[in-house]
This record gives C-alpha cells, sequence and structure tokens, in this order.
C-alpha cells in the first residue's frame, strides 16, 4: 500500500459529493464530471489533464494483438452529432477553466474525431495554447481497409487559463532527462513537439484495461513537464487512472473523476499495487 507523502488536498471538504475512494493524496470521484466539478472551489487545481471521449464508436473494426476487434468502446463513446458533441466538449472545458488556478494549465488528449472541436471550444473560452504535441506510436495497429493512412498518431494539446499568466514548464527537465523509450528524443537537446511512445505495456493492464487507456510513460512527461511536487491534478475522464499514477509516483496529489464503476475500481488496483516509500 502506498504511504502518503503530502496531506490530502484540502479541496475537497468543500466538495458535497463522497469520494468513492480516498487513500492520502489519491482521491476518485463516482460520476458526471461537470456535476463533480461545479462543487469544487474556484481556481484549485495546479494541472488538468483530459482524455475525453472521441466519439469514433460507429460499428467498424481495428487489430488488437493480431486480431480483428470491434472500435466500439462504450455507449459513452457513441457521437451524437457535430451540436451536441461540441457543446459537451464546451461545458467540460469551461468547468474545468473555473477551477484551475490562473497559472494553471490543461492538457487534452484526441484523435481528428474530437480534437479539433476541443480546440476551438478552448480559445472560444479564452484559454492561451502552448503546444500541440503530436504523440507518435511506434507500434500503432495497422489500417484494415487499405484506403486510409494508418492512423499512428493522437494530438495533445497544452494550454493555460491564463494568456498572461506564468505556466510551469520543467525545461531543464524535458532537455536534460532521461528519455529511454523515446527514439526521436536527442540526449543533450530541447524536448520537441513530437513524441515517440508506445502504446500500454503488458504489466499496465495485468488488472485489467480500459480501452482508451494511455501509456504510462507518456503522462509521466505530461506531469513532469507542467508540475511542481505537491501540486494538484486532476483527470475529469481518469479511466484507469493512468495519470494519478504518474501523480503519485512523482510527489503530486491527484484527483480523478470517472462514471463508470468498474473503472475506477481498476483504478483502485493500480494505486494499491504501487511501491510508494
Amino acid at each position: 500500500m502506498p504511504s502518503p507523502v503530502i496531506a490530502s488536498p484540502k479541496i475537497l471538504s468543500k466538495v458535497n459529493t463522497k469520494p468513492y475512494y480516498k487513500n492520502g493524496n489519491f482521491v476518485l470521484y463516482f460520476g458526471d464530471a461537470i456535476n463533480i466539478l461545479e462543487q469544487f472551489p474556484e481556481s484549485s487545481i495546479d494541472m488538468i489533464f483530459a482524455d475525453p471521449p472521441y466519439n469514433l464508436s460507429n460499428g467498424g473494426f481495428t487489430v488488437h494483438a493480431g486480431r480483428m476487434v470491434s472500435v466500439n468502446k462504450g455507449i459513452w463513446d457513441i457521437s451524437k452529432g457535430f451540436e451536441d458533441d461540441y457543446d459537451f466538449h464546451y461545458r467540460w472545458l469551461e468547468t474545468c477553466r473555473r477551477v484551475l488556478k490562473p497559472h494553471g494549465t490543461l492538457w487534452v488528449s484526441g484523435t481528428y474525431h474530437s480534437i479539433y472541436q476541443c480546440g476551438h471550444a478552448l480559445q472560444s473560452l479564452g484559454y492561451h495554447i502552448l503546444n500541440d504535441i503530436s504523440w507518435f506510436k511506434p507500434n500503432a495497429a495497422p489500417n484494415l481497409s487499405c484506403r486510409f493512412f494508418t492512423a499512428s498518431h493522437e494530438t495533445l494539446i497544452w494550454a493555460r487559463k491564463e494568456k498572461k499568466s506564468k505556466h510551469t514548464f520543467n525545461y531543464k527537465i524535458m532537455k536534460d532527462g532521461s528519455w529511454p523509450e523515446d527514439k526521436i528524443k536527442k540526449a543533450g537537446l530541447q524536448m520537441r513537439s513530437v513524441w515517440s511512445i508506445g502504446t500500454p505495456k503488458k504489466e499496465e493492464k495485468k488488472f485489467g484495461k480500459h480501452p482508451t487507456q494511455k501509456p504510462l510513460d507518456l503522462l509521466k512527461r505530461v506531469v513532469l513537464a507542467s508540475t511542481k511536487a505537491g501540486d494538484i491534478i486532476l483527470d475529469p475522464f481518469t479511466g484507469s487512472s493512468t495519470t494519478g499514477i504518474a501523480a503519485i509516483v512523482h510527489k503530486r496529489k491527484f484527483v480523478g473523476i470517472d462514471n463508470e464503476k468498474k473503472f475506477l475500481d481498476l483504478s483502485m488496483k493500480r494505486f494499491e499495487d504501487l511501491k510508494i516509500s
């Protein structure tokens, strides 16, 4: 069982909804992200990483572990049409902006099915975009139809709440750190906006997996790039809580929200498996 390294976030005393799970710096809520975030105090979160529904569940197929599998993730990933999808992205981004501290930043991950709507909503709400990152997957699944380019990347947008505020960027860690998983990163040179990181490793799925699970190496980089030890990190669509695992390992505080208990239970198992001294 991990040992708490920093006191649990005090902001939780302001939230009416009881945590689904709380252990030291790792807190999970069950329910709708917007409804729960509306209970959080304004300007209380240092960084948000969000991996919202991509709305790509359309009855198609892809390849996983050499087998043909459905791309359908669940009801939560089915598009409701352009206007309703955009309204959803606008509302959750609006709620996130309220709870971010003035210097706070937000990362949003997506494919072409969702990321352009998120980017438009970000700018409409007054966020200031800092970078867009291309996460290249060297082991991406092939395209079965052979009628399109093989989708081998996702886009991450990094934005800060206020245009003139000073955000956290740990430049030296990005430039001089050890990133053996990334064949593109050259030692001693600036970290660029294309990151070569494989999909989640087998050991990251030993308790089960989320259909859009992100690799720990990706979230480690996000956390180390844009937060300081002791910062509060929020993931409003936490899934299996890779964000939270990266946060706790690197001595940050974490709050995750999800509307499916099975993924919160998976998050708990992953957290309790950590060996933190």
